[in-house]
């Protein structure tokens, strides 16, 4: 009898799976109502942003992917002595500059003559340095990261006040050194140059950089600079705010209306300043919500083109008591943040801080890499590596002869475009071409 009456509600189940009629009473059941559970469907990041790209703005993620293996490179020749380094041994460095095969590091080079000059020993040996224009921008950024010391110091000293236990490790500091502007050298010599800002303390063999003394002139956030004056500006300790954060929408962008009334809330919520201890704040509430709006807001306003990628910003939830699902947050409050999904990583904007695909306010360190940008790529046939001869000033065309006579022959390349730096697809996650990228995100 029960293997029978169990047999019954399994029919019954099959038919609302079906979403067929049936009746509860056949079954010698007491009527009832089965409601089937609605799933919900997971999307990529991808699809969800897709609607609403910005498209100036991923023109500026694009410039920058490409700008940042000319840096990397950089950065590899001004470790070594001579500051040149054989080309050869520049293909370890590929992961590092994310240049994908069948791209090779030397090809990518040879790209920016005006940067990059290659010289070929008596070994027949090529080797890879500056050229004289990438000398003196070497010489230059050196001057600007000095002067930039102690804004950085005061950024990296703020952050530490946002932190709960006033320590952050270094190695996760390092992820933001080329947003924030620290020396290259930060770890062995510029974390020691300001002991009454913090100090390097080791924790398990890990080394953390520790808060010294609380500023409280500096626990002031950049909004409240920015919209507070007067007497309001007053410095007083930490606490609630009810500051509504700028909002930018793309002139395409034809759902505001839908939204009005939830922006408009969430912008009258008073939040607690990220200087101040949230450990009260229970996560998932939308206290603890717009908190992390506002501390993400803060971060990226440290930064020196507003821009961060959001990997950088997940290794902080820890320390800064950020949600689990930050990019579900990026995503939702579109106004104030944009998140580009071009390529490997995702980078998250500051709106507010660009107007169409150009930062407003450019500190001396962006518009040096402007100057770098502006040096990336070449016209005409792509030349021979110089022979270099240290006996000699005088170049001899036998160090291209293969040891028969024979010439060495060196592709020449057609380049028509001054900014062609990789030949990829036009949407695949690698690097477009910065002629193609304007060209595809016209409208």
């Amino acid at each position: 009898m029960r293997s029978t009456r169990l047999r019954h509600i399994g029919q019954l189940l099959l038919l609302q799976v079906h979403e067929k009629p049936y009746d509860c009473t056949l079954f010698g059941l007491t009527p009832c109502i089965l409601q089937k559970r609605a799933m919900t469907r997971g999307r990529r990041i991808q699809d969800r942003s897709k609607k609403k790209r910005v498209h100036d703005l991923e023109i500026v993620t694009e410039k920058w992917k490409i700008l940042s293996k000319v840096l990397l490179v950089m950065e590899v020749l001004k470790k070594e002595p001579e500051q040149i380094i054989k080309l050869r041994e520049l293909e370890q460095y590929r992961r590092q500059i994310n240049l994908r095969k069948p791209h090779k590091v030397s090809d990518f080079i040879r790209k920016s003559p005006k940067l990059f000059e290659l010289y070929k020993d008596e070994r027949g040996i090529i080797w890879c340095g500056f050229s004289r224009q990438a000398e003196d921008l070497v010489g230059e950024e050196e001057k600007l990261l000095n002067d930039h010391s102690k804004r950085v110091a005061e950024y990296i000293t703020r952050f530490l006040m946002m932190s709960i236990d006033k320590r952050i490790q270094i190695d996760k500091i390092a992820h933001f050194r080329r947003d924030f502007g620290l020396p290259y050298d930060f770890r062995a010599g510029w974390v020691h140059e300001y002991p009454d800002l913090f100090k390097v303390v080791k924790i398990d063999d890990t080394e953390y950089l520790e808060l010294v003394s609380w500023n409280p002139s500096w626990a002031v956030t950049e909004l409240e600079k920015k919209t507070l004056v007067g007497d309001e500006a007053e410095v007083s300790a930490p606490g609630m705010l009810c500051l509504p954060f700028p909002l930018k929408f793309p002139p395409n962008f034809k759902k505001v209306f839908r939204y009005g009334g939830k922006i408009d809330h969430f912008q009258k919520r008073p939040h607690l300043s990220p200087y101040a201890d949230a450990r009260g704040l229970s996560a998932g509430t939308l206290e603890f919500d717009k908190r992390a709006v506002a501390i993400m807001h803060e971060i990226l306003s440290f930064t020196l083109e507003k821009r961060l990628v959001t990997d950088h910003l997940t290794h902080f939830r820890q320390e800064l008591l950020l949600p689990q699902k930050l990019m579900r947050l990026l995503l939702k409050h579109f106004g104030i943040f944009y998140v580009s999904e071009r390529g490997k990583r995702l980078s998250v904007y500051l709106t507010e801080a660009y107007e169409r695909s150009e930062l407003i306010e450019k500190p001396p360190l962006v518009l040096w890499r402007e100057k770098v940008q502006s040096l990336i790529g070449y016209r005409g046939k792509q030349k021979r590596p110089a022979i270099f001869n240290e006996f000699s000033d005088v170049e001899d065309d036998n160090l291209f002869d293969d040891g028969g006579g024979n010439k060495i022959a060196y592709k020449a390349i057609e380049c028509d475009d001054s900014n062609r730096i990789l030949e990829d697809e036009e949407f695949s996650d690698e690097e477009m071409e910065i002629g193609d990228v304007y060209d595809a995100y016209k409208d």
